[in-house]
Parts: C-alpha cells; sequence; structure tokens
C-alpha cells in the first residue's frame, strides 16, 4: 500500500486547522502508521511490518471512536510465498487526559475483519481466502508536538474469534489534528423570580409579601419559633410554652387583668384590682427563701432515693423554725423534647420530694405544695448542654401569707 499519499492530503490539512488547542472540545485525527505484527503460529505468516491508517473522533475529552485499515505483505513461515493481509476495524478509545496536556496516555478496546490471503491455515485447501472476526486490546500514549501534530505508539494484543489465536502488534506514527470549537448553543435557563427577595420563588412561596430581611421557611413564610401564631419579627413574647393563648404581639393572654398569664393563673377569676399572689390568687404570698435542692433522677423518672434525705431536711429544719411558713416545691426542666411531658414529668419530680417532706420529714401536708413548671422558668440558655443542666431542678420555694 503506498502510504505517501494519505500523508500528503494529511499535511495539506494541518495547515489549514483552527491552531488553539486549549480552545477545542472535539478532535478529528489521521492517524497514518507503521508497525510490526507476530501472528499466532496456526496461520503459517512470519513476521512483518505492517502498515496503518486511522480516522479518529475525539468527541469529549477523555473519549474518541477510530476507524483502522491495516495492511501487509507477509511471508509464509513454513512454506514458499506470501499473503496478502489486510484487516477493517473499529476501536474505542478512552484517554487519561485533556487535548490540552502534552502527554495523552490512552487505553483502547475493538473489534474487527481481516483477510489472511491464500491458504494461511495449514489445513485449509489450496487456493481458498481466510477472513476471520478479531477483538482487540491496547494501550499507548499520545505525545503533543504541536497543536495539530502529534506522535503516537501503541501496543494492541488480536484474538481470532473464529480459530482461537492470538496475534500482537507494535506501531508508531503520526497524528494530525484537525481542531473544533463547540459552543453551547442552549439558551441560559432563566432564573426563578422572587419578587420578596426572601430566597424562596415565586412559584412555592406560600406568603409573597414577606417584609425585607425577614427569615422565612422553604415556603416563604417567616418563622414563629415558639410555633404561637405569630411570626417572629412581630413576637414580642418569642419563648411563650406550647399550646399557650397569646395575643396579637405573641404573649400569653392574662384573662382577669390580675398579672397571672392564663397558664399559670389557679384563680382565673379573681376581681378587678384584687391583690394577687404568683399563682393568680387573691391574698399576697411571699417567698421569703428559696433552697435550691441537688436532687437527681434517673432519666424518665421520678423516683428518688434515701441518699437525698439530708438535702431535703435542710427545707423540714427552716420550716420546724418558722412554722408560719409554707413551702411550694416546683419542678423544673429543659426545653428537650415535648413541653407537655416536661410539664408532667417535673410535677411528678416536685410530687416525689413533696412526699420525702411530709412523709418521712413530718411537715405538715398542708404545709406543702408541688407544682411543676417544666421548661416555662429557664435560669440559663437552653442552646447549650450547661445551661440544660441548669434548667433541671428542683426548688423549695419557703413562703409566709402576708
Amino acid at each position: 500500500m503506498n502510504i505517501m499519499r494519505p500523508l500528503a492530503i494529511a499535511a495539506l490539512a494541518t495547515s489549514l486547522a483552527t491552531p488553539a488547542l486549549a480552545e477545542r472540545e472535539q478532535t478529528i485525527y489521521l492517524n497514518p502508521s507503521v508497525g510490526f505484527q507476530l501472528f499466532d503460529d496456526k496461520r503459517d505468516l512470519s513476521e512483518t511490518a505492517t502498515f496503518g491508517l486511522g480516522a479518529e473522533f475525539r468527541f469529549h475529552p477523555n473519549w474518541s471512536v477510530e476507524a483502522v485499515y491495516s495492511n501487509a505483505d507477509a511471508d509464509r513461515k513454513y512454506v514458499d510465498g506470501n499473503s496478502d493481509f489486510n484487516e477493517y476495524r473499529l476501536d474505542g478509545i478512552y484517554y487519561f487526559a485533556g487535548q490540552d496536556q502534552a502527554w495523552n496516555p490512552y487505553v483502547s478496546a475493538g473489534a474487527g475483519h481481516a483477510d489472511f490471503g491464500d491458504d494461511v491455515l495449514s489445513y485449509q485447501t489450496a487456493g481458498s481466502d481466510h477472513e476471520e472476526t478479531r477483538v482487540n486490546v491496547g494501550a499507548g500514549f499520545r505525545y503533543n508536538v504541536s497543536d495539530n501534530v502529534s506522535i503516537r505508539a501503541e501496543l494492541r494484543e488480536f484474538h481470532g474469534i473464529d480459530e482461537s489465536t492470538f496475534d500482537t502488534q507494535a506501531t508508531l506514527g503520526l497524528s494530525f489534528a484537525f481542531n473544533r470549537t463547540v459552543s453551547d448553543s442552549s439558551p441560559e435557563p432563566r432564573k426563578p423570580t422572587d419578587a420578596d427577595n426572601d430566597g424562596v420563588p415565586d412559584s412555592r412561596d406560600q406568603c409573597p409579601g414577606t417584609p425585607a430581611g425577614a427569615s422565612v421557611d422553604n415556603d416563604g413564610c417567616e418563622r414563629d419559633d415558639d410555633g404561637d401564631g405569630i411570626a417572629n419579627s412581630t413576637d414580642q413574647c418569642p419563648n411563650t410554652p406550647a399550646g399557650a393563648n397569646v395575643n396579637n404581639r405573641g404573649c400569653e393572654l392574662d384573662s382577669d387583668n390580675d398579672g397571672v398569664v392564663d397558664s399559670q393563673d389557679q384563680c382565673p377569676d379573681t376581681a378587678a384590682g384584687a391583690e394577687v399572689d404568683d399563682t393568680g390568687c387573691e391574698g399576697v404570698t411571699e417567698t421569703v427563701e428559696t433552697i435550691e435542692l441537688n436532687v437527681q433522677f434517673p432519666t424518665n423518672s421520678s423516683v428518688i432515693g434515701n441518699s437525698y434525705d439530708d438535702e431535703i431536711r435542710r427545707v423540714a429544719d427552716f420550716m420546724r423554725e418558722n412554722p408560719e411558713t409554707t413551702v411550694e416545691i416546683a419542678g423544673h426542666s429543659d426545653s428537650s423534647g415535648d413541653a407537655d411531658y416536661n410539664r408532667f414529668l417535673s410535677q411528678r419530680r416536685a410530687e416525689a420530694v413533696a412526699a420525702r417532706l411530709t412523709d418521712a420529714l413530718g411537715i405538715s401536708a398542708d404545709r406543702v405544695d408541688a407544682v411543676g413548671y417544666g421548661e416555662a422558668e429557664p435560669i440559663a440558655s437552653n442552646d447549650t448542654a450547661a445551661g440544660r443542666a441548669e434548667n433541671r431542678r428542683v426548688e423549695a420555694r419557703i413562703q409566709v401569707q402576708r
């Protein structure tokens, strides 16, 4: 095969190619090559020089497909004469680097149809042509000398499916590149509109008129962290207990206007202007001493052991010395978990301490009251572990009626 004519055509075409390698996205290569092919012994063909010409389309920086024609005039190995070898094949190639890199190592695999000429296999009848389907795998590299010229070397192994043969081929060649920059002609997608600039597009904004700068949820509505129905931006009482009735400012209602909110008002219908205590009942009870009790409870439990009697005895001793006093055992929790459950658990714990005062330590039951406040009266931030630990407490509020 005369290889000079394709080489001349390739050299002429190269002078017209786009020069900028860094800008191209697709490349067509013309790949003339020379090689050395070692045939399987079954073929009765000697090692021979092989000439090839490939047309390769590199449609992606790492992927290409190549059509190859190969030709050789191979001497017979065991008898006189020679045989004309021709092959057409199609290969897929994966490059480990982009076109803009100097070194482009690759791996390849493909399949083709080979014609080994007359009577190649010793057991065939004279004068017959031997044709065979061959699959192949290979590895090699491309070295970019310039934007349009590169050197290419590879080693490839062929397997003849029909006769279970194995042939090996090594090639070296030049490649001439014809480059094409592919522009993305698809229109840039339109950004969704967000009329109130809250970060939620109008198509799913359920509260389209939120004030500028307001913190919103995924639906575009202002946040209401305490769940009282009043948005954070207008909530003047941001930590109301769950389920509490609030006014339009987010503060708990005080229906009888005695200064005690409804959720804590044990006497909700006191007369207007009446003086009430902390529970909303007439007659003022003043707390004269608050003793914080270091009583620990197991998780989700209200059972206390005898080891805390000394701690609770401090309250009993004070009350014996001051017989006019009463005591409110106040149970508190942090804000972890459900608020109603926290109130229930703190009530049980307060009752457990109160029962120890009246049963084991002999304080009259009519002088002892137990109230569970749950998470309603924090003394520290519930945002930290240390603060939550402070909020989980039991207090003895010793009071006197004035």
